[in-house]
């Protein structure tokens, strides 16, 4: 099922930061999950040990990370900044969607 396009109007754009082996990181896309089945957003993962993701090698030894903002554009164009909301290594849906509204009541 896919949202409606009202709804998407002000969904948000996560991306999490991951890489391979990375346990926190599977509880991460578990806990992303469950607020995605309550509250659809728009996702990309980047896995930070590739030579294409080096811009984000900062996080190598904090994954995971995710990068909340609000999506301007369309989803395929959207790149995500150092400006963006973070939440690092252990977090709950309850934070998720915590920091998804606080970035939604942004202008």
């Amino acid at each position: 099922m896919r949202p409606a396009a009202k709804s998407l109007a002000r969904v948000c754009h996560i991306t999490l930061f991951t890489r391979a082996n990375c346990s926190l990181c599977d509880d991460a896309k578990t806990v992303l999950s469950k607020v995605w089945d309550k509250r659809p957003f728009h996702y990309r993962e980047i896995d930070v040990m590739t030579p294409e993701a080096s811009k984000w090698k900062i996080y190598e030894f904090d994954t995971p990370v995710i990068h909340v903002e609000k999506l301007k554009g369309a989803p395929e164009d959207f790149g995500t900044t150092t400006a963006a909301r973070k939440l690092m290594h252990r977090f709950k849906a309850e934070q998720v969607e915590g920091l998804m509204d606080e970035v939604e009541k942004e202008r």
